[in-house]
């Protein structure tokens, strides 16, 4: 059975993580994505382990994705997007503002052409205002947002820049919301639409229902309570780390049970919640000797014993054997061709009514041009004449048996 999006046609004009993933989430879920690229191919293809033009990173944002590179200077790779959006459900952009529209492509001429697409913009800071203009990478978003100062290094006291992209996955997680909204309402008015998203905005409200809490009320504002999750850091025991941890009454009275000290529960000075937070150092000091006086296997039995929230630290090779990861099928194998077999997630979400394929392969750089270009109408002939006037990239170049199927 097809997935929730079968019949959805996107194009997927960005680059890197944030509109790749997106895009890969909606692939993912049944929709026909086709990937156009420069000539010199998404930046991604070369982070990561790389195997020929498939590096790890490219993999995992672009998989189960067609594949066409374009000269986007050149008039005649304009109209060939400009073709394709006509028959387009969505387009997704990350290009800096204003760079679709001295292409041609932006969002007012191509709604023009396909009044029902939905055209989303991710940009760094926002279509206008002061930082605009400016080029923008997740680490950059992590400090103008807040992220950074809300994860202080423990001991210096420094501002942190998160190793994961997280401002890029977080603004791709909005981005296919948004799209899948926009469709919505699309199936009711008729009618697509521009949808705007910036990077800053989706960081910015992502932190807002716990690391800026103390910015929210502004009319006799309560007091400020200490940061969220302060008395949730990780245990470290004999051998490694886990958390322990719960806001309930009943569940921070099991983890001081776990832990063996279950008068904790009644001490006045971690009564609450908020007392917990602000006494964090001192409920450090209780219980750490506990904790460091056993084994990691030891604390998830005793706490599990208690009903406690708890969870041991995986380093990432362990996240692989994680016995209810392996239970939930969260990971699954891609058959890769002659690069290899690939280790991929699976969506997340599983739909019961519509049940999508697993995840398909990434495509080499240029690989289903023919394809893509012969459903607009455009022969062998025609392609040759573009590859001569380097409109299309030059034709792939991989061993036979490196072609994987992309589902469709």
């Amino acid at each position: 059975m097809a997935g929730p999006l079968e019949g959805i046609r996107v194009l997927d004009l960005s680059a890197v993580l944030s509109g790749p993933i997106a895009a890969g989430m909606l692939a993912d879920q049944g929709a026909d994505v086709v990937k156009i690229e420069s000539p010199d191919g998404d930046t991604s293809r070369r982070i990561g382990p790389r195997k020929a033009d498939i590096s790890a990173m490219f993999l995992a944002a672009n998989r189960g994705k067609r594949s066409l590179v374009l000269d986007l200077k050149q008039a005649a790779a304009q109209q060939i997007v400009r073709e394709l959006a006509q028959r387009a459900d969505v387009l997704i952009e990350n290009f800096r503002p204003g760079a679709m529209d001295r292409l041609g492509l932006g969002h007012a001429a191509l709604l023009a052409l396909n009044p029902r697409l939905v055209y989303l913009s991710i940009s760094g800071f926002g279509q206008t205002g002061p930082n605009a203009g400016e080029r923008a990478y997740d680490a950059v978003i992590q400090a103008v947002s807040g992220i950074s100062a809300s994860h202080r290094n423990q001991v210096s006291g420094d501002p942190q820049v998160l190793a994961a992209a997280l401002c890029d996955k977080l603004t791709a997680l909005t981005a296919a919301q948004a799209i899948c909204a926009a469709l919505l309402a699309r199936a009711r008015t008729g009618v697509g639409q521009w949808v705007e998203l910036a990077m800053l905005d989706a960081a910015v409200s992502f932190q807002w229902p716990d690391a800026m809490y103390n910015h929210v009320w502004l009319d006799d504002a309560p007091p400020a309570s200490p940061e969220f999750g302060v008395s949730q850091k990780p245990w470290k025991t004999s051998d490694g780390y886990a958390v322990a941890s719960g806001p309930q009454p009943v569940e921070f009275a099991a983890v001081c049970a776990g832990f063996g000290r279950p008068e904790l529960a009644n001490d006045p000075r971690f009564a609450s919640v908020d007392a917990r937070f602000r006494n964090a150092a001192a409920l450090r000091e209780e219980l750490d000797p506990s904790a460091a006086a056993i084994d990691t296997a030891t604390m998830l039995q005793r706490m599990r014993a208690h009903n406690a929230p708890v969870g041991r630290v995986n380093e990432r090779h362990e996240v692989l054997a994680d016995p209810q990861v392996l239970h939930n099928g969260t990971l699954v194998e891609v058959d890769h061709g002659a690069l290899g077999r690939a280790r991929l997630p699976r969506s997340p979400a599983r739909f019961n009514g519509t049940p999508a394929g697993g995840p398909g392969p990434a495509p080499h750089l240029g690989q289903h041009a023919a394809d893509v270009l012969g459903e607009l109408g455009h022969g062998a002939a025609q392609q040759n004449a573009w590859r001569e006037a380097g409109v299309l990239g030059p034709a792939p170049v991989f061993p036979k048996s490196s072609v994987p199927t992309t589902p469709r």
